[in-house]
């Protein structure tokens, strides 16, 4: 089951986590969005509780799809105490996203900086 956050929970429940926080923005119309999802649960049943999942509907939180200056669905970012560690966008399917979550996977704890910067992960133009 994943957490869907609004624009009244998200600071409460991801930039205030005391865990990181995946959080895909998607909306209903996304194809690719729902093709995704199954591998989203797959990365955070792996992840256990180390990563939270959780989803926002870029359509009704417009809000947060303007300050986090989405292009695309679905946009994922990790953030982990309020600053943004990775983002992944402009990914074609399953396959690019799973080389994606991989490398969050690998390098997330080579990382671990609260106040570094953030890493774009753009995989449709490797």
């Amino acid at each position: 089951m994943v957490l869907s956050v609004s624009e009244r929970t998200f600071t409460q429940e991801v930039l205030e986590s005391p865990i990181p926080v995946l959080v895909n923005f998607e909306a209903p119309w996304c194809g690719l969005c729902r093709i995704i999802h199954p591998l989203l649960l797959q990365f955070q049943s792996q992840c256990g509780d180390q990563i939270k999942l959780v989803t926002v509907n870029a359509d009704q939180n417009f809000k947060l799809s303007t300050t986090y200056r989405l292009k695309s669905l679905p946009t994922l970012l990790l953030i982990e105490n309020g600053t943004i560690q990775y983002r992944l966008e402009g990914f074609r399917g399953r396959d690019d996203l799973r080389l994606a979550l991989e490398e969050i996977k690998v390098n997330y704890n080579k990382r671990y900086s609260p106040y570094g910067s953030a890493k774009t992960v753009d995989v449709g133009r490797r």
